[in-house]
């Protein structure tokens, strides 16, 4: 991995990171605003792979910082626009400015740098999982220049650079990254950074002279070497931009990055207003399950929490109305959280007022005056900058990085509710061909575990949706209902919440119900062919997916990115952090023998009956713990095929394999549900597998199992 650092292993681990796609680099400009004339095409995977990205691309993820930076005057916004290119495997990065109107044609101040992804504590290791992590620039008080984070040769930087067209350059020369960074009162700058990580590196190495010894800092899927803690203490420093002399960072100015809770105000302070009024949201019991409510602290202290039914559950962020007295909040809302509302509530004056409601997602969003500047998008229409009336729920276009998407063939989505059988609301969007007629009934793909926003291809990206529908096949894209420990008010952590959903696979079985409900709605109208319905998964859609083919026959293929939860695997590849984790969930030891515990969820167990066609398409990091299943299912004579992406993560980050992936999923479902074989010739061998595995599958069929193509 490459959090770990020493004067020897940064040196390759930069060379590892900055060879991918180094012989080549993607052609880095903005997209013509023209549109392009003629008749519109079918989308294509490729489409997808090079979709231009503003902050976080998972739209799912509503807390997250906004991307987007309003000047300060008012006028202009700053962002970081990323678009991936699979035939060089690398990604274009431009920091822009626009104006804030309609149709503004941003101007690009800095090209260049590689994908930042984040890094962070699970279990007590730092680990990188892929997620690219969100940029945000921050203007200067005169609104003459930037400061944003860039990574170079595998390193993150503090940089700046004019928005008048000054050349843009490195504030620090860190030898590990900057991870966070604030300005000053005085326009200086304060950055972290945790230089202990090359001494822990060379600790770690100079222990390996001698053999590590096999301890909780082991995570075996990573590689066979101890993992970087994750509690190592930052660094703060200030660096005076005149002069370039550092110092270490006050208390005051160290705060200014690591913002403290403001003592005795309860919860978690979240908007301070210019005269001393606070705001912030406090759960409302003990659960960490709680909604979240509404409180208010005036300047004389006197608090108050708003207790209409609308102050509470599925806030996103807190602002100061125009007014600076009232609070406007952004809120999920309606049928099981798929609506987003603007709300009004001033201290004192009764209960909050709906001001406007949107079925579009709406993320990052900055007030501007009584105006809000977002990131909007919805099913069909990828992320686009807008400025938003709350009062009326006006949306105006101000910069559109996939204008393409205007030139694009893509049917209508349609947004599908049902209730499951704990009585938890559920929905998932329907996604047909382009040309679907009436009375046709199709091949039908389930992709999970979240559908809001823009539909791309499912949580982690794998699963191409509308390219998969131009191809043919309906899609049902699933929004995971809530866990059932919603129901238990009394549970204290996560801990107790995860054990709740543990309990005799309880949200398992939840999710499963939910799941066939949904298609079961698809198939009723006749739309989807039952004995032709897939379902694939990354992450916990993918536990989803393996609980779904034990559990069930609606399906006749599936496509995964992980495999994790197998008897031996969850106590002994994951490490012994892992191991004690699960322990807590009430996993068995891998030495004891408990099939009842395993048997609804085990593939190795249920290895003899799994008739099902596979593909895993996993990451190096991750491969090792799909083995148990791989070999069970091999052993055994059933259709299953597993491809290992290298140098890659829980999400995959690299274009050239995010296509891979897109790919290979339309190849695998076409040659089960459409009898399809694409005749690129440097795919004989996978067909030539497939082939095998359904010669085999068919020879082994039973009167009333589903026939294949």
């Amino acid at each position: 991995m490459v959090s770990t650092r020493c004067a020897a292993c940064l040196t390759a681990a930069m060379g590892l990171l900055s060879a991918i796609g180094s012989a080549a680099r993607a052609e880095c400009t903005p997209p013509s605003q023209t549109r392009r004339a003629g008749p519109a095409r079918s989308i294509t995977p490729l489409d997808l792979a090079r979709l231009r990205d503003i902050g976080m691309p998972d739209s799912s993820l509503f807390e997250l910082p906004s991307p987007l930076a309003v000047s300060p005057d008012g006028s202009k916004v700053a962002f970081l626009m990323s678009q991936g290119d699979p035939a060089t495997n690398s990604y274009c990065r431009l920091m822009m400015v626009a104006d804030i109107e309609a149709n503004a044609k941003p101007r690009v101040v800095d090209r260049g740098g590689e994908l930042i992804t984040l890094r962070y504590g699970i279990r007590g290791l730092l680990v990188d999982i892929g997620f690219p992590d969100t940029v945000t620039p921050a203007w200067s008080p005169d609104g003459r220049s930037l400061g944003y984070l860039r990574r170079d040769h595998g390193v993150t930087q503090l940089w700046r650079v004019s928005v008048d067209g000054g050349d843009a350059a490195p504030v620090t020369r860190s030898p590990v990254d900057i991870e966070a960074w604030a300005r000053t009162a005085k326009n200086d700058v304060v950055v972290a950074s945790r230089p202990g990580q090359i001494d822990e590196a060379a600790r770690i190495d100079a222990e390996g002279q001698s053999g590590w010894h096999y301890d909780a800092r082991f995570s075996p899927e990573y590689g066979a070497r101890p993992q970087m803690p994750a509690n190592l203490p930052r660094r703060y420093e200030t660096i005076e931009l005149v002069s370039g002399t550092k110092r270490a960072a006050r208390a005051e100015e160290l705060a200014l990055v690591e913002p403290a809770r403001d003592a005795g105000v309860p919860g978690d302070a979240k908007i301070v207003s210019l005269t001393g009024a606070r705001a912030w949201l406090a759960r409302d019991g003990v659960s960490p399950l709680s909604p979240e409510r509404v409180h208010f602290a005036g300047t004389q202290g006197h608090e108050t929490a708003c207790t209409a039914e609308q102050c509470a559950g599925g806030i996103v962020r807190l602002y100061w109305g125009a007014d600076a007295r009232s609070i406007v909040y952004l809120r999920r809302e309606g049928w099981a959280n798929s609506r987003m509302a603007f709300y009004r509530w001033t201290p004192g004056f009764g209960a909050p007022r709906r001001l406007s409601a949107t079925g579009d997602v709406l993320l990052g969003c900055l007030p501007r005056g009584a105006k809000f500047l977002c990131l909007r998008e919805t099913s069909s229409l990828p992320r686009r900058i807008a400025e938003i009336d709350p009062e009326t729920g006006i949306a105006t276009t101000v910069y559109d990085p996939n204008p393409e998407f205007a030139s694009l063939r893509l049917r209508s989505v349609e947004r599908l509710t049902w209730r499951n059988d704990n009585g938890l609301p559920a929905w998932g969007d329907l996604v047909l061909p382009p040309d679907y007629r009436a009375g046709q009934k199709l091949p039908m793909i389930v992709v999970q575990y979240h559908s809001d926003g823009f539909l791309r291809g499912g949580t982690g990206d794998e699963y191409p949706i509308f390219p998969l529908a131009a191809r043919g096949f309906a899609v049902l894209s699933l929004e995971q209902p809530a866990t059932i420990a919603t129901a238990l008010p009394d549970l204290k952590t996560w801990d107790e919440v995860n054990l709740a959903g543990m309990k005799e696979w309880a949200d398992r079985r939840s999710e499963l119900s939910s799941t066939l409900t949904g298609v079961g709605q698809v198939v009723a109208r006749g739309i989807a062919d039952p004995a032709r319905i897939g379902i694939t998964g990354l992450s916990d859609g993918a536990s989803s997916a393996r609980f779904a083919l034990i559990n069930s026959r609606a399906f006749a293929a599936a496509a995964i990115s992980q495999s994790s939860f197998e008897p031996k695997t969850a106590m002994t590849y994951g490490g012994i952090a892992w191991a004690e984790y699960n322990r807590k969930l009430g996993y068995p030891p891998a030495t004891t023998d408990a099939p009842d515990f395993w048997r609804p969820f085990s593939m190795a167990i249920n290895a003899r009956d799994m008739n099902v066609p596979l593909l895993i398409q996993a990451a190096d990091d991750e491969y090792l713990l799909a083995l148990e299943t791989f070999t069970a299912l091999r052993e055994n004579g059933k259709p299953v095929d597993m491809f290992v992406y290298p140098h890659e993560h829980h999400i995959k980050w690299q274009p050239a394999h995010r296509l891979a992936v897109y790919d290979r999923d339309i190849d695998w479902f076409a040659f089960w549900f459409q009898n399809v074989i694409d005749p690129d010739p440097t795919k004989a061998a996978q067909y030539d597998r497939w082939r095998a595995m359904r010669a085999r599958l068919n020879a082994a069929s039973t009167p009333g199992s589903i026939s294949r193509p």
